[in-house]
C-alpha cells in the first residue's frame, strides 16, 4: 500500500505530538518510509506545507532538505481529468468558482488515489458526513469515490512506527 500524505499530517505532527526536536525518530522514520516507497507526498501538498510555514521553522528546514524531498516527493503528475472528477463526484457538479477555490488542493490529493486499490490517502481530517459541497472533509469525499483513506494513527500502525523502529 502506498500512503499519500495530506499536508496536515506533517503540520499537525510537527506542531503537536511529534515535534521535530523532541521526537526525531518519527521524522527519520518518515524519510525511511519515503525511500522505501511506502509514503509519498504529492507536490501540491508539499507546496501547501511550504507556503504555510514561517522562516526559521524546523518543519520548513526539514522539508527543504534534498534527501527528504527526494525520499518523500511523489513523482506522479496530476491528471486534470481526475481532479475534475473528484470535484464533480466528490463535492458537487455545480460548484461556483468561489467554492472551487475554497477546496484548496484536496481534490489533487484525492485524485492520486482514484482507481488505485493500492493507495491510501492519509489525513488528520475526520469524517463529517453532514457537510456538503465545498465543506466536505477528505474522508467523506474518499468514501464517496471509493478511495482508501486513513488517519495518522492508522498510518503509523500499518507501517509499524515506534520510537525504537530502527532496532
Amino acid at each position: 500500500m502506498l500512503y499519500l500524505l495530506d499536508a496536515n499530517i506533517l503540520i499537525t505532527a510537527a506542531n503537536t505530538y511529534y515535534d521535530i526536536g523532541r521526537v526525531p525518530e518519527f521524522w527519520t522514520w518518515l524519510q525511511h518510509q519515503g525511500t522505501s516507497g511506502n509514503i509519498k507526498i504529492p507536490l501540491e501538498m508539499y507546496e501547501e506545507v511550504l507556503e504555510g510555514r514561517k522562516e526559521d521553522d524546523p518543519l520548513l528546514d526539514w522539508l527543504k532538505n534534498d534527501g527528504i524531498r527526494t525520499a518523500l516527493l511523489f513523482a506522479e503528475k496530476c491528471d486534470a481529468n481526475l481532479v475534475r472528477r473528484v470535484v464533480r463526484e466528490g463535492y458537487a457538479n455545480d460548484l461556483t468558482d468561489d467554492e472551487v477555490e475554497k477546496l484548496g488542493r484536496d481534490p489533487f490529493l484525492i485524485s492520486y488515489g482514484l482507481d488505485q486499490g493500492n493507495r491510501c490517502i492519509a489525513t488528520t481530517e475526520v469524517s463529517r458526513p453532514s457537510r456538503i459541497r465545498h465543506n466536505r472533509h477528505i474522508p467523506d469525499v474518499c468514501a464517496a469515490l471509493k478511495v482508501n483513506c486513513c488517519g495518522p494513527w492508522e498510518l503509523n500502525k500499518q507501517l509499524g512506527f515506534k520510537t525504537g523502529w530502527k532496532t
